[in-house]
């Protein structure tokens, strides 16, 4: 099979690791990619909004497969565009990407159809809800409604803060249209996990679980980012919580979905947060997440392609349970200094060639270049350097989740670049069984 992904993220290589080793595939085509892609795929460069573009490049390559990988293409409808022209591609439609692209749409369907998530309010003028803020005080939580690359939620421990947010999003558009509405909700506390299932609208089947570390410094101090790394499987997630959030989030959306007329098929991302009143939503994506997709799919030992086959021809239940390593996998993932603020790009990385020779080491390059600096046939030298905020993906794999952080960490540790900076306690939460 000739298979297209699109994106270009540590979240995308990852998915091209894992789909190399399918018996399906023959060719993997990747647009745009990035420096790390490149030595997996043949990467192309079409932006991953241009629909119509990716349309012509699928139907000229004769493409079987289409993986998309971020949520904005999902929300251009990409999928309907391609099913349209009878082409076979893995990811929800525009109308169930609402999950995603709008966080109102979101919080009314979970409203409707009795998904548990925090209580909310929506706001379509900042004196409003300035005014709602006073009312309820602080800490609460201001979401804005649509996509803002995963920073669009502040959670605000003081009333002015939570203004600062308001005026920030509604008045100043920082995260231009995606800030014309907003949500302000009541502060969950508890542990957060990261639930993804694979579904064709009929069977759902779930994936590993992980745990997923959004804050930018040690011991979730800081700004909200992508994701600073993660860890599977999750040991908060036991089998009985497993089945009460597929049995009260995961069932409940799909059902409440198919009820609206919508058909949801790929990858429904739940956002959980572990309460002392049982698990609530805090979000969905309608795609891999990032960086949980590095720390889930080394440990997936099904064929991939066969199961996104399935979805995309709705015949999951055929493809029967999905097979699991039994190890531990932690991601790290080394950011740009700066980030999630400004950083600056064209930094030399060193140390990637010490760790490819690593045992049960993946690196998944995420925001990065490359040029060969010495082609001498089989042995190229290829530099690389920093393109992006979060740059790579440091992914170990180990016998118990302690071994499996200090392999990644020593693989972190052979790895260099200026401004380099990461969290040092990606994975602890497990170990400290809370």
């Amino acid at each position: 099979m000739r298979i297209l992904v699109i994106g270009s993220g540590a979240r995308e290589h990852a998915l091209i690791w894992k789909i190399a080793q399918s018996k399906l595939t023959e060719k993997i085509f990747c647009a745009p990619g990035n420096g790390g892609i490149s030595q997996q795929a043949e990467c192309i460069n079409i932006k991953s909004e241009d629909i119509f573009g990716l349309l012509e490049f699928a139907r000229r390559e004769k493409i079987d497969l289409t993986v998309v990988g971020p949520e904005v293409p999902l929300s251009m409808g990409i999928v309907d565009e391609f099913q349209k022209a009878g082409l076979k591609i893995f990811g929800p439609n525009k109308s169930a990407a609402r999950l995603e692209a709008s966080k109102v749409f979101s919080k009314e369907l979970m409203a409707k159809y009795n998904v548990p998530t925090a209580d909310f309010k929506v706001f379509d003028d900042p004196a409003a809800a300035d005014k709602y803020i006073e009312e309820i005080g602080a800490p609460c939580v201001v979401k804005a409604d649509g996509l803002a690359a995963g920073k669009g939620v502040v959670v605000a421990k003081s009333i002015e803060q939570a203004k600062q947010a308001v005026g920030a999003m509604m008045r100043d558009k920082v995260f231009g249209n995606a800030g014309n509405k907003i949500i302000i909700e009541e502060c969950l506390k508890g542990q957060e996990a990261s639930i993804l299932v694979i579904t064709d609208s009929k069977a759902v089947m779930a994936l590993a679980s992980a745990q997923d570390h959004k804050r930018v410094f040690d011991n979730d101090a800081g700004p909200n980012t992508g994701g600073m790394g993660a860890y599977s499987p999750a040991p908060i997630v036991t089998d009985q919580l497993l089945k009460e959030i597929m049995d009260k989030v995961i069932y409940r959306t799909i059902d409440g979905l198919a009820k609206e007329g919508i058909d949801y098929r790929g990858v429904l991302y739940a956002g959980i947060m572990l309460t002392k009143d049982g698990p609530k939503t805090l979000e969905f994506n309608v795609r891999f997440g990032d960086p949980e997709t590095e720390a889930i799919l080394p440990r997936l030992k099904s064929d991939l392609v066969e199961i996104m086959m399935a979805v995309s021809s709705g015949s999951l239940l055929r493809v029967g349970n999905f097979s699991w390593d039994k190890r531990a996998c932690v991601c790290v993932v080394c950011a740009a200094g700066g980030y999630p603020g400004n950083y600056e790009k064209g930094k030399e990385i060193f140390g990637l060639d010490k760790v490819s020779a690593m045992k049960d080491v993946m690196v998944f390059q995420a925001g990065t270049s490359s040029r060969v600096i010495n082609d001498l046939g089989q042995k190229r030298e290829v530099e690389y350097r920093t393109n992006g905020g979060r740059v790579l993906g440091v992914t170990g794999l180990g016998e118990t989740i302690s071994e499996a952080i200090d392999k990644t960490y020593a693989a972190v540790k052979e790895i260099s670049f200026e401004g380099m900076h990461y969290r040092t306690d990606i994975g602890k939460k497990a170990n400290r069984g809370i």
